[in-house]
């Protein structure tokens, strides 16, 4: 962990600290992302005791909410500030550049084939996690496939060319580059005031954290052409974890399962709805209907996508997991990569 902590870091903490040795501390999703976070994360941590059977309430603040940045979040578990974080995944992946490994541009292109990438390379995560940052993984899950949405008019991507696209991690930015766009890493809540003010062109996201967030406002164009499935997960503090029953750890970790599978239904739920809502479909049941233009992906365009974690993905992050933590690319080609033709 860092020496020293923002003001901000501290401040939340302050705020966060429980009334009682019961109460745990709760970072959440930014409630600019969405329903996820609005109808399935927050009650469950509302109703914490009711959801595990445990003897714990949960002080829940979304991350947007508490001064701290949510690249931080690993940092912050490390040190005890909270003792639960929703973790956003592509975030923190610089300080644990093996997370990336779940979710590599052109990895996961259904939320079946994401399944299977979990089962396989979650635990390689869990255990890095546990090692430097204290930090037991309890679960994973999508928000669903990133799609690209533009103000210029797109007909493939190639026309990204030439354009500032919004980026979230280094594997996707890397991909960027390589169709000729310029990558420009933006957190979440700067993203639809940047795309009103010309500071990028186009951005990428899940079709309902846009709607949510009012992207199609700012926008005239969407590719529903999945780079990633936008993984995030939950992670425990190993202090915290450790101080409870065996019992009690059997528990919470079958209330985290429960609450991950819900999620990753609902988020399949909200992929279709939101697509239409945002071009103008006749359903539109999650979100607001807007009338963006619907630019069906090309077969260069899928077959671009199909090869990038052979071509480009997977031989950016190798370097950069290896640099990091020897061994990290034999873990994923002994898992995930046997799926592969390398």
């Amino acid at each position: 962990m860092k020496a020293t902590l923002t003001a901000a870091a501290l401040a939340a903490t302050a705020l966060a600290m429980p009334a009682g040795a019961e109460s745990l501390r709760v970072m959440g999703q930014p409630v600019a992302t969405g329903l996820i976070q609005k109808t399935v994360e927050q009650p469950f941590f509302e109703n914490f005791a009711e959801e595990t059977g445990l003897d714990f309430t949960a002080d829940y603040q979304p991350v947007d909410v508490t001064g701290i940045k949510d690249t931080e979040q690993l940092r912050i578990l490390k040190g005890g500030l909270f003792d639960i974080v929703s973790l956003r995944l592509s975030q923190v992946s610089r300080d644990e550049p093996t997370i990336l490994g779940l979710d590599l541009v052109g990895l996961n292109p259904d939320y079946a084939t994401g399944k299977r990438t979990v089962t396989e390379f979650a635990p390689m995560v869990d255990k890095q996690l546990q090692e430097k940052f204290n930090t037991k993984l309890l679960g994973v899950w999508p928000f669903g496939p990133q799609v690209l949405f533009c103000e210029p008019e797109i007909a493939s991507l190639s026309d990204l060319k030439g354009l500032k696209v919004r980026v979230y991690d280094q594997n996707l930015a890397n991909f960027i580059s390589l169709v000729g766009g310029t990558p420009v890493p933006l957190s979440f809540p700067e993203v639809q005031q940047s795309l009103a003010r010309g500071v990028v062109d186009c951005a990428i996201t899940g079709p309902s954290s846009a709607n949510s967030a009012g992207w199609p406002e700012v926008t005239s164009y969407m590719m529903p052409i999945a780079f990633q499935l936008a993984m995030n997960g939950y992670g425990i503090n190993l202090d915290t974890w450790n101080k409870l029953s065996a019992g009690d750890q059997e528990k919470l970790q079958a209330a985290f399962d429960k609450l991950s599978d819900k999620i990753w239904s609902y988020s399949e739920e909200l992929f279709t709805d939101a697509v239409s809502c945002n071009t103008g479909g006749e359903t539109c049941e999650t979100g607001t209907k807007y009338d963006l233009k619907l630019v069906e992906p090309s077969e260069a365009d899928v077959k671009l996508i199909g090869t990038a974690v052979t071509d480009v993905s997977f031989p950016a992050w190798k370097e950069t997991c290896d640099a990091v933590d020897p061994g990290c690319s034999a873990s994923w080609m002994e898992t995930v990569g046997t799926n592969y033709q390398f």
